[in-house]
């Protein structure tokens, strides 16, 4: 029994030596699925920030309520019927704590608009240059399920967008469902959020047989410097661009930027470097990027029938037998598994697409090589090379929903105005840092 029943909210920063199993509880109530349903599950390998750690800036907050009661023993009841005043002396107060809520949030400078450059000389063509912009992104936002509809969210929302303008971002957006009611609510009705954009989640399972990249195309393995060249010469004024670019390159995660180019017209010995490359390319060409997630994060299918286990462990079976029949083996993914994920997909030419299948056919025996289920890349909706990203339709969501914020009053450049209300293009470069 309990009397003089006092709840303490606190929200504060999320602190590693303390927080971890308490975060890792509330992570679990939270992924619990409906029953006879399929859900995702994500295991975070012990690292409650790994999602947001390697972005240049970043918080977690966390939500504590705190109890405090005294109880009523034996000594508490005399001491209240002799009027005693009540203090320490008569009956120690409890406490106690429990956390109910979390949220997660970075900060970076991106592409928003581009503008014309005013230094041309002469007759050469006005070339775009990008318009950059500080942009906070929300992710891991959870309320445990017996503290929903409290106003809980709202407040962690409200006090990391304080944080966020006080670290000078002009934006905020984060990516959620279209079906997630609850999240689209928040946002869009209590919170001033705008849906914005809806890039398509492309998922291909990895096979246990190795995928042949075609002969006609050559996959040459680019350095950080050159990748960083090449991105920046031709994908800086790409809808949300890192202006840190190079960050995102050296980064441990990183396992390397390929590019594709016609059979004969550069191997990885005769490769002259991207400022070469870029001063006469060939008619065709694609590039692409790869992070290894693996060794960030886990996912793990729930919910799944015995039967329906047992026809994907059946195919995966047959894959390894017969591998020169190339079965389309359904992936282990109802275990923990690891996923490399694509990004800085983009090419020119009539071909591109074929080149950019030719990068995923590698991707996919980088994947293999490295004990992975799948690989995973995200696009914009009217990307013209989407066409040439093989996935399966039953793993991939064609519409994820980006919604976005303008924080401040302040515009981030007089030409570009309100990003929230500018069209959509056909790409956008998604940051592998924040997924």
């Amino acid at each position: 029994m309990k009397g003089d029943d006092e709840c303490i909210i606190v929200v504060r920063e999320f602190d590693p030596s303390k927080d971890v199993r308490d975060v890792e509880q509330v992570e679990k109530r939270c992924q619990v699925g409906p029953s006879g349903k399929l859900s995702l599950f994500t295991d975070l390998l012990g690292d409650p920030i790994c999602r947001v750690r390697h972005s240049p800036a970043f918080l977690m907050l966390v939500y504590i309520t705190k109890h405090s009661f005294l109880p009523f023993s034996f000594l508490t009841i005399i001491s209240l019927f002799l009027g005693f005043p009540r203090t320490k002396q008569v009956a120690e107060l409890s406490s106690t704590e429990e956390m109910v809520g979390m949220i997660r949030g970075c900060i970076k400078t991106v592409t928003c608009g581009t503008k014309l450059s005013r230094n041309s000389k002469n007759n050469d063509p006005i070339k775009p240059l990008p318009l950059y912009t500080k942009l906070a992104y929300i992710l891991g936002l959870r309320v445990s399920p017996s503290h929903r509809r409290m106003g809980i969210g709202l407040k962690l929302v409200l006090r990391m967008e304080e944080w966020f303008i006080q670290n000078g971002a002009t934006y905020s957006y984060l990516a959620t469902e279209n079906d997630n009611l609850a999240s689209v609510n928040l946002f869009t009705d209590k919170c001033g959020y705008s849906k914005f954009r809806t890039p398509s989640i492309l998922v291909n399972p990895v096979f246990a047989h190795r995928l042949t990249v075609s002969n006609r195309v050559t996959l040459v393995k680019l350095s950080v410097s050159d990748a960083e060249s090449l991105y920046r010469r031709r994908f800086s004024t790409v809808e949300f661009f890192p202006r840190d670019i190079d960050f995102v390159l050296k980064n441990r995660l990183n396992l390397g930027t390929f590019l594709a180019v016609p059979r004969g017209f550069y191997t990885q010995e005769s490769w002259p470097g991207s400022d070469k490359f870029l001063s006469n390319p060939p008619e065709s060409w694609a590039v692409m990027s790869v992070w290894n997630c693996k060794d960030v994060f886990r996912l793990e299918v729930r919910g799944a029938s015995r039967m329906r286990k047992t026809l994907a462990r059946t195919t995966r079976v047959l894959d390894k037998l017969l591998p020169f029949l190339r079965v389309p083996s359904i992936p282990e993914v109802f275990r923990p598994f690891g996923l490399h994920f694509l990004y800085g997909v983009g090419g020119e030419g009539p071909l591109a697409a074929k080149f950019v299948k030719a990068l995923c056919a590698h991707a996919h025996n980088l994947a293999k090589d490295g004990g992975c289920s799948v690989v995973v890349t995200e696009v914009a909706s009217r990307e013209p090379l989407k066409v040439g990203v093989p996935h399966w339709k039953r793993l991939s969501c064609e519409e994820d929903l980006w919604c976005i914020k303008r924080l401040g009053e302040v515009y981030s450049d007089g030409s570009v105005g309100d990003w929230t209300k500018s069209p959509p293009g056909h790409s956008i470069f998604v940051d592998p840092r924040e997924l």
